[in-house]
C-alpha cells in the first residue's frame, strides 16, 4: 500500500481582501479533491475570522491558522501546522519562508515592478524583497499565464532557472449565458439601458480607463458605456475625463455582487477591457463564457485568454480602441464562438496540472 500523502493548500487569502487570489483558492479547493489518489488527502490552512468560519471546499481537512499573511508571526506559527504535510502550496508571496517541506508558490503579475506609479515606494520595496524570498523558498512555481511566466523569468532569472510552469485560470461554472428574466432583473436594479458597452474592474492606472473614455468619445455609434467595479479614490482621472468628454454617456455603477456578474456580462452588447497589463485576465474569459462579444487590448496575457474569439486593439492608442470598438459593434456576434473559447479553460484541468506539480515533489515523479 502506498504511503499516505498530504497536500496542504494555504487558504488564508480566501477572504474579501484578496478577491482574485481568493477566487483561485476556492476554485482549487473544489476541483482538487475529486482527483486525489486513495493514499492522498488535501488539507487547508484557513483563518477562522477572515473566512467567517466557512473555509472553501468540501471533504477537506481544515486547519485553523490565525497568523496573518501580512504578519511576521506566520514565520513562527505556520510551520508547526505543516508537520503532517508532504507538500505545501502558498498562493501568495507573503508566506512562511522556512516552512520545512517542499513548497509550491503561485505568482500572478508584476505590477509593482512594471507599473511603479500604481503602488507606493514602500510597497514596491516590500514586493521585491518578499517575492525574492518566496521564489527562493519554492521548489516549484506556478505562473497563471505564459506572459506571467516570461515576466518572472526575465525579472528573476537566477531564481527561476527551470522550476516555473504555466497553469492558467478558468471561469467558474456559474459564468454562462443567463436567462432573460435574470438579465431583466439586473437591468431594473441598476437602471441599465437596453444596449451598452461594459467595463468591469478597478480604476487603477494600468487598467487604462482614461484612454478608453477618450476613445469612447469618438465612437461613430452612440453606445452608452457602463463602468462597474470597485473604485479607488486615489485615481479620479477616469471620472474627470468622462465629465469633460462624454457627459451623460458613461455611467459608473460601482461594485456588483458576485452572483450578479453573469447577468451583467450577459446583458452587455460588448465587453471592453483596455488594460495595459494582466497576469491572466479573468474578466475576459468570464465575459466569453457568458457569450458576450469582447474587445480588449493586445497586451500581456490577454491574447492567450481571448484567442481568435476577441477583437484586439493597441491599448496605448485611443484611435485603435475606437476603430476596434466600432468594428466590433458593426460585426455580427456569434455567442457560441465566445463560449467555445472560454471552454478551453477549466478548473478541472487546472487542478489536474496542479496535482502533477504536487506529485512531482511528493513522489519525486518527473
Amino acid at each position: 500500500m502506498a504511503s499516505p500523502i498530504r497536500f496542504t493548500l494555504d487558504a488564508r487569502t480566501a477572504t474579501p481582501h484578496f478577491p482574485g487570489i481568493g477566487r483561485y483558492v476556492r476554485a482549487l479547493a473544489e476541483a482538487l479533491p475529486p482527483q486525489l489518489r486513495p493514499n492522498e488527502t488535501l488539507a487547508m490552512l484557513y483563518d477562522p475570522a477572515g473566512s467567517g468560519g466557512k473555509p472553501p471546499g468540501r471533504g477537506i481537512a481544515r486547519i485553523p491558522a490565525q497568523a496573518s499573511p501580512f504578519g511576521l508571526a506566520q514565520q513562527r506559527e505556520i510551520p508547526p501546522l505543516l508537520s503532517d504535510s508532504t507538500v505545501y502550496h502558498s498562493p501568495y508571496y507573503l508566506m512562511p519562508y522556512r516552512p520545512g517541506l517542499p513548497t509550491v508558490l503561485t505568482v500572478y503579475d508584476l505590477i509593482p515592478q512594471l507599473f511603479p506609479e500604481a503602488v507606493s515606494l514602500r510597497a514596491r520595496v516590500l514586493f521585491g524583497l518578499a517575492t525574492r524570498l518566496a521564489l527562493r523558498t519554492a521548489a516549484q512555481v506556478i505562473a497563471i499565464s505564459k506572459a506571467c511566466r516570461d515576466d518572472y523569468a526575465a525579472h528573476f532569472p537566477r531564481l527561476l532557472p527551470d522550476k516555473i510552469s504555466t497553469i492558467p485560470l478558468a471561469p467558474d461554472d456559474r459564468f454562462k449565458p443567463q436567462p432573460p428574466e435574470r438579465v431583466a432583473r439586473l437591468r431594473r436594479i441598476h437602471e441599465l439601458p437596453p444596449e451598452f458597452g461594459l467595463y468591469l474592474g478597478i480604476n487603477k492606472p494600468h487598467k487604462n480607463l482614461v484612454r478608453l473614455i477618450r476613445a469612447w468619445a469618438r465612437l461613430e455609434h452612440g453606445l452608452p458605456l457602463v463602468i462597474a467595479g470597485a473604485w479607488d479614490e486615489r485615481y479620479p482621472e477616469a471620472r474627470r475625463a468622462a465629465r469633460g468628454l462624454v457627459p451623460g454617456q458613461i455611467r459608473f455603477i460601482g461594485p456588483i455582487p458576485d452572483e450578479d456578474l453573469p447577468a451583467l456580462y450577459s446583458a452587455c452588447r460588448l465587453f471592453v477591457f483596455p488594460s495595459l497589463y494582466e497576469g491572466f485576465g479573468l474578466p475576459v474569459v468570464e465575459a466569453l463564457a457568458c457569450g458576450a462579444a469582447v474587445a480588449c487590448s493586445n497586451a500581456s496575457s490577454l491574447t492567450e485568454v481571448g484567442g481568435t474569439a476577441v477583437f484586439y486593439f493597441d491599448p496605448e492608442e485611443p484611435e485603435s480602441i475606437r476603430r476596434t470598438v466600432d468594428q466590433a459593434l458593426l460585426t455580427g456576434h456569434d455567442p457560441s464562438a465566445s463560449i467555445r473559447q472560454a471552454a478551453r479553460f477549466s478548473w478541472e484541468e487546472t487542478a489536474a496540472a496542479t496535482l502533477e506539480i504536487y506529485r512531482s515533489l511528493a513522489y519525486n515523479e518527473p
